[in-house]
């Protein structure tokens, strides 16, 4: 005999009461694939932060500096700069930007990044396959050494030399016999990022330019990710740029009073600046 109707709200009662029933007793692969706890985006693909400053002071530069490399040691800025025909080494001042000591490169040769390592100077040049090494002091030329393909910007982390060549790829050297032992790719939210320019070490970091760019990025070394950045853009007022300026390119770090300086090539200052603090550089890297 047919069943008795329900009434309709009892109907989907009972039909609802069924259903979860019945989902309940399923087996998992009837069910589906269980959900994988995958996150919605990998470490090395999310966007780096953006690291804010503030400008502390501004310190006179040569106009004439095409900045290189930048340095700063016993006081003094060490800086190389560019250019066939006008690349140079040299100490200079801070507050007066006066340069004290300078040796100019052989003509022939167009200098790029520049580091020390002990009481060396040690300064890239861009094609030529040739790096120099100098007395700190004296800046009396000791020595020199090889490397293949481009220079471009030169650090060290206290065990090793770092070297960019304008690709996405950092070189390591040993600063004792400069011969490569090493290489590090550098990603940007997952993909290459060339054009790594002007090298500096600081917390436990690699800064870096970003040539035709106005941003600093900061580079864990342990796997190449870029975990930060800093938007330099606007830096530089309108009125300094009227005399002509090129790329905002050098970067010096003196570790003994935490302070950060930047410049520019043709730039006719060095800005002084402040990071807010972050974990992303005050936490161990890796």
């Amino acid at each position: 005999m047919p069943s008795p109707k329900l009434p309709a709200e009892r109907m989907s009662l009972v039909l609802a009461s069924a259903f979860l029933l019945a989902v309940a007793h399923l087996p998992i692969a009837a069910a589906g694939t269980p959900v994988k706890d995958v996150p919605l985006m990998t470490e090395a693909a999310r966007p780096p932060a953006i690291l804010a400053y503030e400008i502390v002071r501004s310190y006179p530069h040569d106009r004439g500096a095409f900045t290189q490399g930048l340095i700063f040691r016993d006081g003094f800025l060490y800086e190389s700069t560019g250019l066939n025909g006008r690349s140079s080494l040299r100490r200079a001042v801070l507050d007066t930007g006066e340069v004290v000591q300078r040796e100019n490169v052989p003509v022939e040769y167009f200098a790029e990044g520049l580091t020390d390592w002990k009481d060396r100077l040690i300064l890239l040049t861009w094609q030529s396959r040739r790096g120099f090494v100098y007395d700190r002091k004296t800046f009396r030329q000791t020595g020199g050494f090889e490397y293949a393909g481009e220079g471009w910007g030169l650090t060290q982390d206290g065990r090793r030399l770092i070297l960019s060549d304008g690709s996405a790829t950092l070189r390591f050297l040993d600063p004792e016999t400069y011969v490569q032992n090493g290489t590090l790719e550098v990603t940007y939210q997952g993909k290459p990022l060339a054009n790594l320019n002007e090298l500096e070490f600081m917390r436990g970091r690699i800064l870096a330019n970003v040539w035709q760019s106005n941003s600093i990025v900061v580079i864990d070394p342990a796997t190449g990710h870029v975990t930060a950045q800093i938007d330099l853009a606007g830096l530089l007022g309108a009125e300094d740029r009227a005399g002509g300026v090129d790329v905002l390119n050098g970067i010096a770090y003196d570790a003994g009073t935490d302070r950060l300086f930047v410049t520019g090539k043709l730039w006719p200052k060095i800005f002084e600046l402040r990071l807010r603090p972050t974990a992303l550089l005050d936490k161990p890297a890796g």
